[in-house]
């Protein structure tokens, strides 16, 4: 399968190489908010065909751990970046990508916009972590037969902002796994066949999971707004991290 925004091509003038503040460098602001999450039961909502959230699915260990671990991806070569759209302005998040390299709108090996690196591999205890989200979702037979190929780890400072868009560059019709951490964000479900209203809203927060797959594995969803001052204290810069792994199918 070809998606129409593969056929757009990519900006040939490339993505700007960001820089994570250092960890003594962060906002005094961010406080330990959400620490219940430690205790709290994670919460189970399907929200429309094939698309579940599971509030809660991560504790705040298992947090610090992927906040941790997200500093080396960002670090390059291949590292943080605003991705540049192919009409030529720059995407308002920081992007890093694992396994497989994601540029508006095409999968590569390498950094093609920034350094032209190796892509770093995708860690398996990552797809693991997104085998267990899709046993969790979609049952167990799902997350044996999911074999994740490509993270797109994306970066939301304050301001920053996913416009409705569909994951619609991979062949494979495998689910998609999303992972919310540090604040909390308005993540936007529309429908597949249009990017209008009605809207779904779901509140994502740290330690969040949301899979969609199934009648809407190519869903519209984009993210309008963060809510700021609602992140715990786990190692990251003000904002929201967002980990989506996917099998690709290429």
């Amino acid at each position: 399968m070809t998606s129409i925004r593969s056929r757009m091509g990519t900006s040939r003038r490339g993505g700007v190489p960001t820089v994570l503040p250092a960890p003594d460098a962060l906002p005094s602001g961010q406080l330990g908010l959400g620490l219940d999450a430690e205790t709290a039961a994670p919460t189970r909502r399907d929200v429309l065909d094939d698309v579940v959230h599971i509030g809660g699915w991560l504790d705040l260990d298992a947090q610090r751990a992927l906040a941790a671990d997200f500093r080396r991806w960002a670090v390059p070569p291949a590292g943080l970046r605003h991705p540049r759209v192919p009409a030529g302005h720059l995407m308002t998040v920081q992007s890093v990508c694992l396994g497989w390299h994601w540029q508006p709108y095409a999968y590569s090996r390498t950094a093609d916009d920034t350094d032209g690196a190796p892509v770093k591999p995708l860690p398996e205890d990552l797809a693991a972590l997104a085998r267990r989200a899709v046993a969790d979702t979609f049952g167990a037979p799902a997350g044996e037969r999911y074999s994740p190929d490509a993270a797109i780890v994306n970066l939301y400072a304050p301001g920053a902002r996913l416009g409705l868009h569909q994951d619609g560059e991979e062949p494979a019709d495998a689910p998609v796994v999303t992972i919310s951490l540090g604040e909390a964000c308005v993540f936007r479900l529309a429908g597949v066949d249009r990017r209008t209203s009605p809207f779904t809203d779901v509140v994502l927060r740290s330690g969040d999971l949301l899979v969609f797959g199934g009648a809407n594995r190519r869903i519209h969803h984009g993210v309008p707004k963060l809510l700021d001052g609602t992140g715990p204290a786990i190692g990251l810069p003000q904002g929201r991290l967002s980990i989506t792994v996917r099998e690709t199918g290429l």
